[in-house]
């Protein structure tokens, strides 16, 4: 049973309307639904049921919102009890440009609002670059792309994103529409990829080599927002998670996203950081408010085209 179970059951309660309860509460309306039934499966007993007037409460929901009530009392009571003592320090966080179009705001928002005595410092930049920042101790920990799990860091798989071929709309037809089933069907389509140093392009090479298909490179460009303006500008396509063009307001007018099967559920984000003893208690803290912010974006629905890692769900 988790606080936000309660929240969103006695919220339901309260208006009497599921869609009014998400768009109250800022989440989606079935990630609303699907925590109220994993509620009702774990209690083993229905919480709601629908009546022409709306949302109403059972005779067990009737029950148990005094009860939901208390403990969201309780919890905030605990709340501002730890804030009377409030966490001061730093904590330094390495992003790279697809997770922190999605993440980076979130995770912001909800440390301003647990720990707003630490001070964070949040660095953007290449998962080569990020890995190279840890690894001399300039950063307390990062998440980054398909990191061997023997690595010297604590390691911690978070999420699986699916990859796409993402090519312009603005500049005639893309050269592949609908899913590509394989990589030898962007043996002709120019290509826009990271350098080597991107933990991406290892994997989009080795891809294409189990394909025996040599990539048409017509660039190489280590900064999302430049490779994202030349796919843009119709210079090539390029092979990102969808969270790239997340930044582009318009980006379903903008770009055509083509599924790459060979390629599924294969760019893991792994959170990487030092030893325990390493981290300070700010950034030991922070460290669990980054996590959980990436489970609730998953689980609702907000970080597009990606699941929990087994490891983490």
């Amino acid at each position: 049973m988790e606080l936000r179970q309660i929240r969103y059951f006695v919220r339901v309660v309260e208006v009497g309307s599921m869609s009014r309860a998400a768009a109250d509460l800022g989440v989606v309306q079935s990630a609303l639904s699907q925590q109220i039934s994993r509620l009702e499966g774990e209690l083993s007993v229905r919480l709601l049921t629908r009546t022409p007037r709306g949302i109403t409460a059972t005779q067990a929901g009737l029950a148990f919102l005094p009860e939901a009530r208390l403990i969201l009392r309780h919890a905030e009571q605990a709340r501002r009890a730890a804030q009377l003592a409030r966490l001061s320090g730093t904590a330094s966080v390495g992003l790279a440009p697809t997770t922190a179009s999605v993440l980076a705001l979130p995770f912001m928002r909800a440390m301003r609002e647990r720990y707003p005595d630490v001070r964070l410092h949040m660095v953007e930049s290449l998962s080569g670059h990020l890995a190279d920042m840890l690894e001399r101790r300039q950063l307390d920990f990062a998440i980054l792309f398909n990191v061997d799990v023997s690595a010297k860091w604590n390691v911690q798989p978070l999420i699986e994103e699916k990859l796409f071929l993402v090519q312009s709309t603005r500049n005639g037809a893309p050269h592949a529409a609908g899913p590509i089933t394989q990589m030898s069907a962007l043996k002709d389509i120019p290509v826009i990829l990271p350098t080597e140093s991107h933990g991406l392009r290892n994997k989009i090479d080795a891809a294409f080599q189990r394909a025996g298909v040599k990539p048409m490179v017509v660039a190489e460009i280590d900064s999302l927002a430049m490779l994202m303006e030349s796919v843009d500008a119709g210079l090539g396509a390029t092979i990102q998670p969808s969270a790239a063009v997340r930044r582009y307001p318009d980006a379903a007018e903008r770009f055509a996203l083509s599924e790459i099967d060979d390629l599924q559920n294969r760019h893991v984000n792994v959170l990487c950081s030092l030893a325990d003893d390493e981290l300070s208690p700010a950034a030991l803290c922070t460290r669990l408010v980054l996590t959980h912010c990436v489970r609730t974006l998953v689980q609702e629905q907000r970080w597009p085209d990606a699941c929990l890692s087994d490891q983490f769900s």
